[in-house]
């Protein structure tokens, strides 16, 4: 995120604060040209003038204008009813003076919410240049506004709607464009209506759901207490610049000379006495190392003798943040992306003997770090040869701490992350905008705490049903996908369970992603079906089309002498296999330890079994932060991970490779 200066702050927060009191009549950003108004409906129109003006709305589809009185603050707001699906209209506001809004349109308006997985653009999915070349659709209309984070509501920010078009598409947002996920549910929902849709992207990269909250629901549940503690305050400017030259200092001293380079810490015959031993891939965090700062990993590799003289290639997987990567002292690669696989040839004059040694400086500047993707993905292998002469390098390296600044400064009133700061600043200057509905990609950013999240995801719904005003309106949310990199062994399946759970929630939908995940990337590039599949609950049950619409979801067990029998919901069209037998089921019996079993499809259900389970009591379904089902409907939708008991704490015991 790009650091406001404190002068630009504080004139835009004096710009919202007096808006209201200008005399000419002023608009928030969402109402303006190129808008799209939800059909059918009554839609508020709201603005700023001098109190007590009168002010007149003329539109295009009435024959009789509309009035409304300023009130002491200088806010009015009227209603309009909105015809069905159509336009280009015009809407002419007269005050003081007279803003006249051009090429409106009314049709399908939709919220896209959550953090990066719904915030990642166009350009950073897969097919890319296509997907941008082929977006033309000057009926659908995207609304983009300025990032804010405040810890009192804003009324006002920065925003302009935009006709759907190459350029626009891949220009608008703060990574690689508008919203995917967004992007690609209103294009089937446009494609399959054909009225114009309105998206209005609200989305901020790593963010918990607490961000995107009010206060007054915060306080009201006393199991949010521990969050409402962390409500921001108003700071003062000294407070904030103070804050703002601690953390300059900090930055200072994470990029101070590095000991380690200056002590040869890549040199292959350096002193390795006083290091550790760390077992990768996994983040630094995961064992208790919990730092922002520099570490050094080390690993002495002994080579087949036929490989000496060759040139190999050095796969490391994703590194967070960035790496310097040297073989026998020499530098062979550096790679400044979080996310990135490194993939590193190394020279065959490097090679001069069995005996290798490989180091690397990671480098971190906040949340994780380490060499943390799949164990496969590490591995070291001749250049042009088999992947099956590979050598893994999973497992222990040894590793030392080379810079360590201390704990982050916090930049006061500057953290996206705290609770209420983007309902705040980035929901509140929507409402009461008319919309149809919310799509919602969130959730990673609470997997540590996800028993808590079954209860703060639907107060977040209902959060949002209430200000708006607008009854329990559809809000479609995905469930996120597996990945290997997070802190505890369940916590993904648990706030995976969470997300199901919340179905509970009167008109919500979720749309199942683990089939279409990247175990080492927490942002699959596949944002396409996501889409697709956010828009078939909408066709379904917004719309009324007659079509499958969820993948099959748990809804009973039955045991039978030694197996279970496990029904499910949206099996109607019978189940099916991707691949050549049923994964990620696991039993237990009254011992509570879950082995691998044998799944079996058996008409809309599934048969689970184990050899080692003579009386089971219990089973689970890709429960783990990495488990990739390939259970489907006959629809092709996947079903979502389910587990038929509520046992804390319990494990799994290693995959059983005879099924």
């Amino acid at each position: 995120m790009k650091k406001t200066t404190f002068f630009k702050t504080c004139c835009y927060l004096l710009l919202i604060a007096v808006s209201p009191l200008l005399a000419d009549v002023r608009l928030p950003s969402i109402i303006g040209d190129d808008m799209v108004l939800q059909q059918n409906t009554d839609v508020p129109i709201w603005g700023w003038s001098n109190p007590g003006e009168a002010v007149v709305v003329q539109v295009s589809w009435l024959t009789s204008p509309v009035t409304a009185k300023a009130d002491q603050q200088g806010t009015w707001t009227i209603n309009l009813k909105t015809p069905q699906a159509g336009g280009p209209h015009t809407i002419t506001i007269k005050g003081e003076n007279t803003v006249i809004l051009k090429n409106v349109m009314v049709g399908e308006v939709w919220i896209c919410a959550g953090q990066s997985n719904m915030e990642m653009g166009i350009g950073a999915v897969d097919n890319s240049e296509q997907e941008i070349k082929a977006a033309n659709y000057p009926n659908i209309r995207l609304f983009r506004f300025k990032r804010i984070i405040s810890a009192e509501p804003v009324r006002q920010t920065d925003g302009k709607w935009y006709l759907c078009s190459p350029e626009n598409i891949s220009s608008q947002g703060d990574w690689a464009g508008f919203s995917a996920a967004g992007y690609f549910f209103g294009r089937e929902i446009h494609k399959d209506l054909n009225v114009p849709i309105g998206l209005i992207q609200v989305a901020w990269g790593g963010t918990p759901a607490e961000a995107w909250m009010s206060k007054e629901t915060l306080l009201l549940d006393p199991d949010f207490e521990p969050i409402a503690k962390k409500i921001p305050q108003n700071y003062s400017p000294e407070e904030i610049r103070k804050s703002e030259q601690e953390q300059e200092q900090w930055f200072k001293r994470l990029n101070a000379s590095d000991p380690g380079e200056k002590a040869g810490w890549m040199n292959p015959d350096m002193n390795e006495q006083g290091w550790k031993t760390m077992q990768l891939p996994q983040t630094w965090e995961s064992t208790g190392l919990w730092l922002d700062g520099v570490v050094w990993f080390r690993k002495n590799v002994t080579i087949p003798s036929a490989w000496v003289g060759k040139e190999l290639i050095l796969d490391l997987g994703p590194i967070d943040d960035k790496d310097t990567t040297w073989v026998n002292g020499k530098e062979v690669g550096q790679t400044n992306s979080w996310n990135a696989n490194r993939e590193y040839r190394i020279p065959s004059s490097l090679i001069s003997s069995e005996k290798n040694v490989i180091a690397v400086r990671v480098f971190d500047s906040g949340g994780q770090g380490g060499i943390y993707g799949a164990a496969n993905q590490l591995k070291l292998y001749p250049a042009g040869g088999s992947a099956e002469k590979d050598i893994s390098l999973a497992g222990d390296w040894l590793y030392k701490v080379s810079i360590d600044p201390g704990t982050k400064p916090e930049l006061k009133g500057q953290n996206p992350n705290k609770p209420t700061v983007l309902y705040n600043g980035m929901v509140t200057p929507l409402i009461p905008y008319g919309i149809r509905g919310v799509v919602w990609y969130q959730g990673e950013s609470n997997c540590e705490r996800a028993f808590q999240y079954r209860k703060l995801f639907p107060a977040l719904i209902n959060n949002w049903r209430t200000v708006w005003k607008q009854g329990d309106f559809p809000f479609y949310y995905v469930q996120i996908a597996p990945f290997n990199s997070w802190y505890k062994p369940f916590e993904c399946a648990e706030l995976c369970e969470a997300q199901l759970m919340a179905l509970s929630v009167p008109n919500t939908g979720m749309a199942v992603t683990s089939d279409i995940g990247n175990l080492s990337d927490v942002h699959p590039k596949n944002k396409q079906d996501v889409g697709k599949r956010l828009a078939l609950w909408a066709l379904a049950k917004t719309y009324g089309h007659d079509i499958v619409y969820s993948g099959p979801l748990y809804k009973s067990m039955r045991v039978e002498d030694d197996k279970i029998r496990i029904f499910f919901n949206y099996s109607d069209g019978g189940l099916m296999i991707k691949g050549t037998r049923l994964t990620c089921f696991t039993i237990a019996g009254s011992d509570r330890k879950f082995v691998e079993a044998k799944a079996v499809i058996d008409g809309n259900t599934v048969v689970v079994s184990s050899d080692k389970v003579k009386q089971p009591v219990a089973v689970r379904f890709a429960w783990s932060n990495t488990d990739e089902p390939n259970l489907f409907n006959k629809a092709g939708l996947p079903a979502s991970l389910f587990r038929t008991d509520d046992w804390p704490g319990v494990t799994v015991d290693k995959r059983d490779p005879s099924f």
